[in-house]
């Protein structure tokens, strides 16, 4: 990741940041006028396009994951043997990321419904804990990191 400053004509400011958000995976742009006020400076957070080796495919991420229905049961014990207000590992959150995913991809309408909001939201998190400020598609992150733990587990 890194960070790219770019000085231009407001004119120009819509043009420079379509041309940086295709060249880059980019965070939020912010905008500040130059000390001379005739100029913009564009702030923005990038990283490189991800090449599509870094990011399994789900049939890949979860070929050797167990069945949907025996993870909502571990997810379901590991949340009653916990004790109240207990901090929970990354490796539960990269599970539930991973189990709300997989719920998800079952959705055959493609429609952006009540399972693919949780999956979002639990792949936000888990990147959150392990990376803040990565930008990449937050789903594809928890697929790939899935296939890297059941790789270990091998």
């Amino acid at each position: 990741m890194f960070e790219i400053r770019a000085i231009c004509d407001p004119d120009d400011t819509d043009r420079v940041t379509t041309a940086l958000k295709t060249a880059f995976t980019t965070g939020e742009v912010r905008m500040y006028p130059t000390r001379d006020g005739k100029r913009t400076r564009l702030y923005l957070t990038a990283d490189h396009h991800p090449t599509p080796a870094d990011w399994p495919t789900p049939e890949q991420a979860y070929a050797n994951a167990p069945s949907i229905n025996s993870e909502i049961g571990w997810t379901a014990r590991f949340l009653a043997d916990s004790a109240c207000f207990t901090e929970l590992g990354r490796d539960f959150y990269l599970r539930k990321a991973a189990l709300l995913d997989r719920i998800a991809l079952l959705d055959e309408l493609g429609t952006v419904g009540d399972a693919t909001q949780a999956a979002d939201a639990a792949a936000l998190y888990l990147l959150d804990i392990d990376q803040p400020g990565v930008i990449c598609d937050p789903r594809a992150y928890v697929r790939q990191q899935y296939a890297l733990m059941t790789a270990d587990d091998q």
